[in-house]
């Protein structure tokens, strides 16, 4: 048998090891332990480069920043940001026809802007939209729904963690991705509110509607959404003009939110070991996955198999543009069965190299931002696409009394969003790279 049929095999063999239920992160070290193995004839050259493989993946001076986000998100979460963000954004539009919801996809954005984790996002404004939503008689297909895909503008909007380990893995300038992720964002929040909109007309009883509030009051809720704001602009703000690198505005991002968890008194002597607890076993959850995935990239590349591919797909003369198609819908089927994170480290490491051999009329560096967010994106989708879309297991979870089918219903017209504006995205480039050209 062939190294690269032994790379190609390697895939369905984890894949059924993740459908068994063995944690992902064992699944690809076990995969990348075994394959060495069937190439070398021998344990020892991967126990030899565990000796180093584990301290040179975790000491990466990026990924350093992905804890620190998640510190910053878990503050934000306990200091109770997420219900001053709803308040102010269901003072605008909650008159409105469909305004509750749409405004939980603002107050979402705005918390994917100080939260770089779609889960935390799609948990922590749901405690906060759900309740909000019932109380107007929205039904639970819409409530679910928005709400799950609310969540996915965690990870979206600047600072997103995901996009912190596409940067790494393809060596990118993470300043650049998160520069060229903003206007995907908003276009991703537009185009949920405008799903949103359509909805409630098609669906008149879907949605009722709060009273209107008066201009005073409304300036005034937004006068309470500050600590966000001060938040945002240091962090990102701080990235973009190069005042900080994006590990010391991670580190300033979880000191502010620290800062104002502790003046509005929401964080205790427990609250603050819950959030160290909480940020260490993500952070220990995440790198791990890592770790399994720098094994099984080692495997990969001894089979020679994301070589052979790439030369593979240059050699055919193919479309580029059919198959960064393909790959979309890769993406797209492999969001039924894996998480977001699982999905970057798994595949990037093939696709990249064989994308790059492709000419899409892009110099290589616009390309990898560029093709880092369309990815991003479709992951997105993953994560409210059914049957296992993680987001909607957690709004689920939490709406007690939606069945998991309304749900499913519920978020099939943002998925078809989602993909309307993958295609607009996908087709013009110069939406995503406008900023980049701009500031970059």
């Amino acid at each position: 048998m062939s190294n690269v049929l032994l790379g190609l095999l390697s895939f369905p063999v984890m894949l059924g090891l993740i459908f068994l239920r063995v944690p992902i992160g064992i699944a690809m070290l076990a995969t990348g332990v075994f394959g060495s193995f069937l190439i070398t004839g021998s344990f020892n050259p991967m126990l030899a480069q565990f000796k180093s493989l584990t301290y040179s993946t975790f000491s990466s001076y990026s990924l350093s920043v992905v804890p620190l986000f998640l510190l910053m998100g878990a503050f934000a979460t306990l200091s109770g940001m997420s219900g001053k963000l709803f308040d102010a954004a269901a003072s605008w539009l909650g008159h409105r026809k469909g305004g509750v919801a749409m405004a939980a996809i603002g107050a979402s954005a705005g918390f994917g802007a100080i939260c770089g984790s779609s889960l935390a996002t799609a948990a922590t404004m749901g405690k906060v939209a759900l309740p909000e939503l019932k109380k107007y008689g929205y039904s639970g297909a819409l409530s679910t729904g928005t709400v799950a895909a609310g969540g996915t503008l965690g990870i979206l909007i600047p600072p997103s963690v995901i996009l912190v380990i596409f940067a790494v893995q393809t060596e990118q300038n993470i300043a650049r991705l998160f520069m060229a992720a903003f206007l995907p964002g908003i276009l991703a929040a537009i185009g949920y509110i405008i799903v949103i909109a359509i909805y409630v007309r098609m669906a008149p009883g879907s949605g009722g509607q709060r009273e209107r509030v008066p201009y005073g009051q409304r300036f005034s809720q937004l006068v309470g959404i500050w600590p966000v704001i001060a938040v945002f602009i240091a962090v990102i703000g701080g990235i973009y003009t190069g005042i900080f690198t994006p590990t010391e505005a991670a580190a300033i991002g979880a000191a502010g939110t620290g800062i104002i968890a502790l003046a509005t008194r929401s964080l205790s002597r427990r609250g603050l070991s819950e959030v160290f607890l909480s940020t260490a076993s993500a952070t220990a959850m995440i790198f791990f996955i890592v770790l399994g995935a720098a094994a099984l990239n080692s495997f990969l590349a001894l089979s020679q198999l994301p070589q052979v591919a790439a030369a593979w797909v240059g050699d055919q003369g193919l479309n580029p543009w059919l198959v960064l198609t393909v790959v979309l819908l890769l993406y797209l089927v492999l969001g039924c069965v894996m998480d977001s994170l699982s999905m970057i480290l798994l595949t990037v490491p093939i696709v990249y190299p064989m994308m790059l051999a492709l000419d899409f009329g892009l110099a290589p560096d616009d390309f990898a931002v560029w093709f880092g967010i369309i990815v991003l994106i479709v992951v997105e989708v993953g994560l409210i696409t059914p049957p296992v879309g993680m987001n909607l297991f957690i709004i689920n979870s939490m709406a007690k009394k939606v069945r998991l089918s309304e749900t499913y219903r519920g978020v099939l017209p943002f998925v078809a969003s989602d993909i309307i504006r993958t295609i607009i995205l996908v087709a013009f480039p110069p939406i995503t790279l406008a900023l980049v050209w701009l500031f970059y």
